[in-house]
């Protein structure tokens, strides 16, 4: 007998299909299901501006939407954005239940969707499968709540815990496999960020590759003395997405040559602060929700000190680089009882670790 957590892993399956468009909205898939356990519409938020899921759901069941029960992933929103308020649609269709998975997190809404429906006689349910709706959005969540957006690390790193042979020194680490699930990570963020050390240690591009991207892929270059060369192959490939360098106003000031190279070459230079704490949040102007910290050490340990890490990935590879090597987090002890287990996946020779952080760590 099909159930309502099986809906509901069907709406969530619509909801990740969307996965790296929708920003700066969430993701999120609905279904409409008769009294009788029939599916008649389903339907996902496809991009911001877009029709929301519920409506395409309900598009989808027509008439058959009366007396039936609608699956959403997110509680319907009940005010006047980009479009209107999904609540009106549903009961307007005569749906008589509908089961959220989580309550929205935007202050608009936060359990008033719930209420408007509750105040027409619509039965409501929200909580179910509420844990993998809560990761699915924890972007967006993280950017109702703490005004910044989330903040993914990754690390390449051998079996003693070292990221390259060496500080400083490029060490291809991960295999084929590993390197073409780090590209559909890439391929569902919205930006990635390294330190201007890694920049000039590696020269990156930081594209995604052998994935198509529908939205643009932003580059983030955290650069407190504004060393980033104007020649750094970031500024080849322009054409797939935006570079922004954030640097201060200091560093401007004391090299005026550089910064100019930098915008002639394309760059964005952000006037920050030179805390990674607030420095961060100016990347919301450029909807970005999910940012993908990808190097270095230093980076990743001045990230976790800052408090901005909600999710860590680290690709373990079977080799042993030896006491001279960098290590991960810069040496930094990161407990594992901040971590919430999450997967841990063989691929190819590699392990891929993949864990949420505690929000209070």
């Amino acid at each position: 007998m099909v159930s309502d957590a099986d809906y509901m892993r069907r709406a969530l399956f619509h909801a990740r299909r969307a996965e790296g468009v929708t920003t700066p909205n969430p993701l999120v898939g609905a279904i409409v299901v008769t009294a009788a356990g029939v599916v008649v519409g389903q339907g996902r938020h496809p991009r911001a501006g877009a029709p929301h899921a519920e409506v395409f759901a309900l598009q989808d069941a027509g008439a058959r939407a009366r007396g039936a029960t609608l699956y959403v992933t997110l509680e319907p929103c009940c005010h006047h954005g980009r479009t209107g308020p999904c609540t009106r649609r549903i009961i307007a269709a005569g749906i008589t239940r509908v089961v959220a998975a989580m309550a929205d997190p935007n202050p608009l809404v936060c359990g008033q969707g719930v209420a408007e429906l509750q105040a027409h006689g619509i039965q409501v349910e929200v909580g179910l499968l509420g844990d993998e709706a809560a990761r699915l959005n924890r972007a967006f969540t993280v950017v109702q709540t703490k005004g910044r957006p989330m903040v993914i690390v990754k690390a390449a790193s051998s079996l003693d815990g070292k990221m390259a042979a060496k500080p400083g020194v490029r060490t291809p680490l991960t295999s084929a496999q590993a390197n073409r699930r780090t590209q559909r990570l890439r391929g569902a963020v919205d930006a990635i960020a390294v330190g201007s050390g890694t920049v000039l240690a590696d020269d990156p591009v930081l594209t995604a590759r052998d994935c198509h991207r529908l939205r643009p892929l932003a580059r983030v270059v955290f650069d407190r003395r504004l060393r980033t060369p104007a020649a750094a192959r970031l500024f080849s490939t322009l054409g797939a997405g935006p570079v922004i360098i954030i640097t201060t106003a200091e560093a401007i000031a004391r090299h005026p040559e550089n910064a100019e190279a930098l915008r002639l070459a394309g760059g964005n230079l952000v006037a920050g602060t030179g805390e990674l704490r607030t420095d961060v949040r100016a990347l919301l102007a450029w909807d970005i929700s999910t940012l993908l910290l990808e190097g270095g050490g230093a980076m990743h340990a001045a990230a976790w000190q800052a408090g901005i890490v909600d999710r860590v990935i680290v690709i373990m590879a079977p080799t042993v680089l030896g006491e001279q090597g960098a290590r991960l987090f810069d040496g930094l002890p990161v407990a594992m009882s901040q971590l919430i287990p999450v997967r841990v996946e063989t691929i190819g020779p590699d392990a891929w670790m993949e864990a949420d952080v505690h929000g209070d760590y």
